[in-house]
């Protein structure tokens, strides 16, 4: 099955655009959970547990796993496997590199941890991304307009009178000749993720930046979804994963999602 049609099915299932973010940190779990031979994946477990009827897909970011060497790799290789099948897994890496590199990360993350989507980098051209473009049932996002202030320094640039993240939405949509191409824009930059969707009409756009980012929602909706109303993967962590530091915290974070998913839903029916 096609990555977006994955999305499309469980997004409709589930009636949701929500995806949580499993930005798992071990000095934010409840402490509890450190007595366990595995606090990352027990963690883990129990917000895919009290989450999974409400999401249209979960994001492991790398780094909050890699940063433990093998343990950790193996905490998310747990993680990928207890997700329910029916549910995308976007492995957030950013990733960008040429040749045989980029193949390796490839395997990696499509291979070895069975993921359904990754972030990439198009900084390097199309070459960096050839590899990952390669699995055609899979989804390669790639960073158009990020959320954090530094994306002034770069993405916001004119190149000979138009701005560096329109260039790379205009060639991600060229080499979306698979169907398998997605587009990373911010929240925080709503004006801008309206001209994008007007650009990438098709194409599913993963949105961070809602919650602790304090992008604006009514207006992500708005812009982000396509002519129906889908399309848009609406990404929030740390709101979810650490509305609650007591035993409570799986119950607190289906509150979370639970009311990010209604909040949503009024806004795309309002």
């Amino acid at each position: 099955m096609k990555f977006v049609d994955k999305l499309l099915k469980i997004a409709r299932e589930n009636d949701s655009l929500v995806c949580v973010g499993l930005d798992t940190d071990l000095d934010k779990v409840p402490k509890h959970l450190l007595r366990e031979d595995d606090p990352i994946f027990a963690f883990n477990r129990s917000i895919i547990d009290s989450t999974s009827d409400l999401v249209c897909a979960y994001k492991p970011n790398l780094a909050f796993y890699e940063v433990f060497g093998s343990r950790g790799w193996e905490a998310l290789k747990k993680t990928c496997e207890y997700i329910p099948r029916q549910i995308p897994i976007i492995l957030d890496g950013k990733r960008g590199d040429i040749g045989n590199t980029a193949r390796m990360y490839a395997r990696a993350v499509f291979e070895t941890l069975g993921g359904d989507a990754v972030t990439v980098n198009a900084y390097m051209g199309k070459d960096a991304l050839l590899p990952f473009l390669e699995y055609e049932d899979k989804c390669s996002f790639v960073l158009c307009l990020t959320s954090n202030q530094g994306a002034q320094d770069f993405q916001l640039s004119k190149v000979e009178g138009q701005p560096l993240y329109e260039m790379v939405a205009r060639k991600v949509v060229g080499w979306n000749e698979k169907g398998n191409c997605g587009l990373v824009v911010g929240a925080t930059y709503p004006e801008q993720l309206r001209s994008i969707r007007e650009m990438a009409a098709s194409l599913p756009i993963l949105i961070p930046g809602v919650g602790a980012q304090s992008g604006d929602l009514e207006s992500t909706v708005r812009f982000g979804t396509d002519k129906n109303g889908e399309l848009a993967i609406i990404n929030s962590s740390r709101a979810i994963l650490y509305a609650s530091s007591k035993e409570d915290f799986a119950e607190a974070a289906r509150s979370e999602t639970a009311k990010l998913r209604d909040s949503i839903n009024r806004c795309r029916k309002g």
